[in-house]
């Protein structure tokens, strides 16, 4: 059956340049609704990549909660984070801290992972001033706007995460990994096929390889699926970057994404897939109350600079491996 005769019951607005907007008058039981909606929204989702529902009036992370609970099921508990959250409920985290002076560049969630979330759920209880929207970007139009050449190589050898763990900058052992305990580290990235070496000083360095483009699941069509760019240094406010350099070493940053075979990714890369993101996005501004659901294989997102409090929760759902018979994974696994 096609997504769209999934999807009509509801009538969602389609609009240049601006995800997917569906307006509802605000319901008693806003979990109710949710649950009694799940099958078309979730199909809107598949349909369209990403979905604003506007009108439920959403108040507080418990309701939040089990608005995110029905719509996708079990929630995830997240793992090998970047940057630590602050959890309001089991599932449920607020977004994650960054700068508002600072645009949180185009990214799929948890895609350096062997399983990612294929669903994504955001929830605003405070709308910023001005800025701060959660904006996407079509992952099938990105694959087909960046030039051939990067792409296949790309497709060929996958990309390369690094991560250097320290208790200044980013997530700490505990909240990355949910232990401090070496063994049990060591344990986690021998199944999730993450090389690991342990420095003098005690602290973590890691590397992965993973896949840069990947089939969705449901519909089979081809993804530009990564974080190449979002983990890269050349990503980083230039003075943010300096300072890394200066104080962990080119080589000890506490991320950083390279070639398939090892090489660094030249800042021209990486402006590029930016720029493409770019010129692909859609933003909608939030209002209070908004839910915003994101199919994380299809469709990246991004957190755009603000002013004023934003308080925007998150929750991840529909986990998926996506890196399943990925000749870049199985090379780094021979």
């Amino acid at each position: 059956m096609p997504f769209s005769s999934l999807a009509s019951p509801l009538d969602v607005e389609l609009r240049p340049d601006k995800p997917a907007l569906l307006c509802v008058d605000p319901p008693d039981d806003p979990p109710k609704w949710a649950a009694e909606h799940r099958e078309a929204l979730r199909a809107q989702v598949t349909e369209h990549g990403a979905l604003v529902v506007r009108g439920l009036g959403l108040r507080e992370p418990d309701q939040v909660g089990a608005v995110f609970g029905h719509l996708a099921g079990e929630l995830m508990t997240e793992q090998e984070a970047f940057a630590p959250r602050e959890t309001h409920r089991p599932g449920v985290y607020a977004s994650t801290p960054w700068p508002a002076n600072q645009p949180m560049c185009m990214h799929h969630e948890l895609s350096y992972r062997l399983q990612a979330p294929g669903l994504m759920l955001f929830a605003c209880l405070t709308a910023p001033e001005q800025g701060g929207a959660t904006a996407v970007a079509d992952a099938e139009e990105v694959l087909r706007a960046l030039p051939g050449g990067l792409v296949e190589r790309f497709e060929r050898e996958g990309w390369i995460l690094t991560r250097t763990y320290n208790d200044e900058i980013g997530a700490s052992l505990t909240e990355s990994f949910g232990t401090a305990d070496h063994a049990e580290i060591e344990r986690y990235c021998r199944a999730n096929a993450i090389d690991f070496t342990w420095q003098p000083d005690g602290t973590l360095r890691t590397e992965q390889r993973r896949n840069a483009v990947v089939r969705h699941p449901l519909t089979g069509r081809r993804c530009w699926f990564n974080q190449i760019a979002f983990l890269n240094e050349w990503t980083l406010a230039p003075e943010v970057r300096e300072y890394l350099v200066d104080v962990y070493g080119a080589d000890g940053l506490p991320f950083n994404t390279r070639h398939g075979d090892g090489s660094p990714i030249g800042e021209d890369v990486v402006q590029l897939i930016n720029g493409t993101y770019e010129a692909h996005t859609r933003r909608e501004p939030w209002l209070r109350g908004d839910l915003l659901l994101v199919d994380n294989i299809r469709t990246a997102h991004s957190r755009e600079a603000f002013t004023g409090d934003r308080q925007v929760l998150v929750g991840m759902g529909a986990p998926v491996r996506p890196a399943e018979d990925c000749p870049a994974l199985e090379a780094s696994e021979r």
